[in-house]
């Protein structure tokens, strides 16, 4: 289970960064449902880089499925979806086997799999691996009645996305990075995803959330700016029979269940670890604290291109939800 997610609607991640290839395994998806291998693709294509702040790392993400579909249907069997890594340059990651990267997973990675672990290019811990995740979740979408919609709100103090271009400039002239929010909204939902406990709408989110790479906060509906709220003002008003709310505070959940107003999330992806600047770290071969240049191709604003990641890993929970809730209607 640790390479896994979903109960009903399952994925399995494989690969890492510099390996040959990475891809996902889906169980549980119906069959007769029509797979639009374009929809993959352009979902793909959004997550890719090429705007200001993205690493320079070209992969086409081109993708191929070997088992699950037939005449453009979807069987009922396994899908298998395998992605070619083709831009690698690992040379580049040699000296972090002696000096970790600040902020990085390096030095857990290294104590935990006793050196065995594939470190290039941030191996199993790397952003690549959202590339599977999001073609995973772009044939959850195809189940799902459900309207996504995702947005860059904030990049470090930056607010106004129309100056996103010219800030990250000044963020790389500095030879630094810089982290972002980016709020998920779902609409059309229905009323009656998650459980009271332990299979909560809003912890699957959480769990699903802070297991892609470099995402440090996750908020639903207001989130921790409703500290300055009194309950009367918190509270979300039942306006109509449907359960429609006059606010939506609560991010379309009730007692971890899913209520019929928009699902609302907001997710803070950090600043990428790997930077230019020099920097000081522990040296295991010197045994002293000495300086770092990180060489590589890195992201400045991973968050510029997150967003399809976070729409796509949401539509993972929420069709193993939508399947469960299925079962039991």
């Amino acid at each position: 289970m640790m390479n896994s997610y979903g109960n009903l609607f399952k994925i399995t991640l494989y690969g890492e960064s510099h390996q040959k290839a990475i891809g996902v395994v889906i169980d549980g998806m119906p069959s007769g449902i029509l797979i639009c291998e374009a929809k993959i693709k352009s979902d793909l294509l959004e997550r890719q880089s090429g705007a200001i702040g993205t690493t320079p790392r070209k992969e086409t993400d081109d993708f191929e499925i070997t088992s699950g579909i037939f005449n453009g249907h979807s069987t009922g069997s396994p899908i298998h979806l395998t992605i070619v890594n083709e831009d690698v340059k690992s040379r580049d990651y040699e000296h972090l086997k002696k000096q970790p990267r600040p902020g990085h997973a390096d030095f857990v990675a290294n104590l935990k799999y006793k050196g065995f672990q594939d470190y290039r290019g941030g191996g199993r811990f790397s952003g690549r691996l959202t590339a599977p995740l999001v073609a995973a979740g772009a044939i959850a979408k195809m189940i799902l009645p459900f309207e996504f919609h995702h947005e860059l709100v904030q990049v470090g103090t930056l607010t106004d996305m129309d100056q996103l271009d010219s800030f990250l400039e000044k963020v790389i002239q500095k030879g630094d990075s810089v982290g972002g929010v980016i709020k998920i909204t779902v609409k059309n939902m229905i009323v009656g995803l998650g459980e009271p406990f332990f299979n909560k709408l809003d912890s699957e989110i959480g769990k699903m959330m802070f297991s892609i790479p470099a995402v440090k906060g996750v908020e639903i509906g207001t989130g921790f700016s409703g500290i300055s709220k009194f309950g009367s003002e918190f509270n979300d008003q039942i306006i109509d029979e449907s359960g429609k709310t006059m606010t939506n505070h609560n991010g379309g959940i009730s007692g971890g269940i899913s209520n019929g107003n928009d699902l609302v999330v907001k997710v803070f992806i950090k600043p990428t670890s790997s930077i230019k600047q020099e920097q000081q770290t522990f040296n295991f071969e010197s045994g002293q604290v000495d300086p770092l240049i990180i060489g590589g191709r890195h992201d400045v604003c991973i968050a510029r291109r997150a967003g399809i990641v976070l729409e796509n890993a949401l539509a993972i929970v929420l069709a193993d939800l939508y399947l469960i809730n299925k079962v039991y209607q």
